[in-house]
């Protein structure tokens, strides 16, 4: 995708001296607008490195390993607990070395969520984190406003407790709450299979970092068959939430694996829209860039989970009539007269991208559509200048007459007269 009229946009926004927040915020904006429709919303952070090692871009610092070259971004994307993502609402992006703390993105990206919550009274948000959120600053911060945003983190540190003993240990101790059933998603060491896990729960008091303690509730899920040969797997869980039945633990470790979301997010990112191959001279503008294009992930990833969620909605929900049609036309086949269904454009468009559509194949994923929706939108833009060629609104472009050139009613008289002759 680099080359597209996306870097053009993005050209544009530096001209005229347009920041990567000045990008993002009416995003921003209307992603609010769409958490309102929601009583429960997950604002999942994470961090992911861009590596431009082979790019000759000003102002790029070491990544993990020194010789790499590149940038960190630190994005909040919201999803509903059904997975349906709403966008971004906050970013971070900084190369190395940093003025601040790199931790102060958790901590600050907490303080914006809880901001937000007293904007939008009727959603519940809840900032979702991995074991590097796990960080005694953030709890302070959240308890200290009153957790006007929920948190669930998954926790890295066997905390000592005041009266004694240690975290996890005083968690396991009390009696399970009973058990949930689930498959875990296949990675690339690890196929998938069915979860099965018991779950502890209790609320400890916690040093507070100034002599006194808070409440933090810890929820323990331990796999109770792991497959033979392969470590068992516990998730360990920090929350402001009451828990006290199966109900309430088993929603935390639903909503901590939506936290999965903002990985698709960067493969999108990085794998569909390809963003590590931009070739940018300064930071300023790659910042630019990434912005747009984390846009345009987000919004496949939204196409795609809404097809499957809602597959019978009509396709005129998310498309124009000539974006629906030009799928059917770039693969030689005549648009129904119908309105299709969001499922049936998403399987079309797919297949301009590879997808084969076979009985077995599932649902297209967001890196085919990502190979297929530039053909698809070029087509459509096409299409819509042709009907408005066919209306006459565009005559003004093809009725300036060149000099020596006869007008189209002269040649077809004069071609008419060669013919009689």
């Amino acid at each position: 995708m680099p080359g597209n009229p996306l870097e053009i946009q993005q050209s544009h926004a530096d001209k005229r001296g347009l920041s990567w927040e000045d990008v993002l915020e009416p995003h921003m904006a209307r992603t609010e607008m769409r958490m309102t429709e929601h009583p429960v919303v997950l604002a999942l952070q994470d961090t992911t490195e861009l590596d431009f090692n082979a790019q000759e871009i000003d102002g790029l610092g070491p990544l993990s390993f020194a010789a790499q070259r590149g940038m960190y971004l630190h994005p909040t994307y919201v999803v509903t607990p059904q997975r349906l993502p709403l966008c971004i609402v906050d970013a971070w992006m900084w190369a190395r070395p940093l003025d601040v703390s790199e931790s102060r993105r958790w901590v600050e990206g907490y303080e914006r969520q809880a901001e937000r919550a007293g904007k939008l009274p009727g959603t519940r948000i809840v900032y979702v984190a991995d074991r590097e959120g796990d960080m005694l600053e953030l709890l302070q911060t959240a308890h200290a406003l009153g957790c006007p945003a929920d948190y669930l983190l998954r926790a890295q540190q066997n905390c000592c407790l005041p009266q004694g003993g240690k975290l996890w240990p005083t968690v396991l101790a009390a009696p399970p709450l009973g058990e949930i059933e689930f498959t875990l998603p296949g990675r690339a060491n690890r196929p998938a299979r069915q979860e099965r896990q018991t779950l502890h729960a209790q609320t400890v008091a916690l040093p507070d970092g100034h002599g006194g303690t808070m409440p933090v509730t810890c929820v323990i899920a331990r796999e109770s068959n792991p497959p033979q040969g392969q470590k068992a797997i516990e998730w360990r869980l920090l929350t402001n939430r009451k828990v006290v039945t199966l109900e309430d633990a088993a929603q935390l470790i639903d909503w901590y694996r939506c936290r999965w979301e903002i990985e698709t997010l960067f493969h999108v990112l990085k794998n569909g829209c390809r963003v590590e191959a931009l070739q940018l001279g300064q930071i300023q503008k790659l910042e630019l860039a990434v912005v747009i294009y984390l846009v345009i992930a987000w919004r496949l990833a939204h196409l795609t989970r809404l097809g499957r969620v809602h597959p019978n909605l009509p396709a005129s929900v998310v498309f124009d009539q000539t974006e629906w049609q030009a799928a059917w036309l770039l693969a030689e086949k005549t648009p129904p007269k119908q309105t299709p269904t969001l499922r049936e454009v998403i399987r079309r468009i797919a297949m301009l991208g590879g997808f084969l559509a076979r009985k077995g194949d599932g649902e297209p994923g967001v890196k085919t559509l990502c190979r297929a929706l530039p053909d698809s939108a070029a087509s459509s833009r096409a299409w819509n200048t042709c009907a408005q060629f066919m209306q006459g609104e565009l005559c003004g472009m093809v009725c300036v007459q060149s000099p020596g050139v006869p007008a189209q009613g002269d040649a077809r008289a004069k071609s008419d007269r060669d013919a009689s002759k």
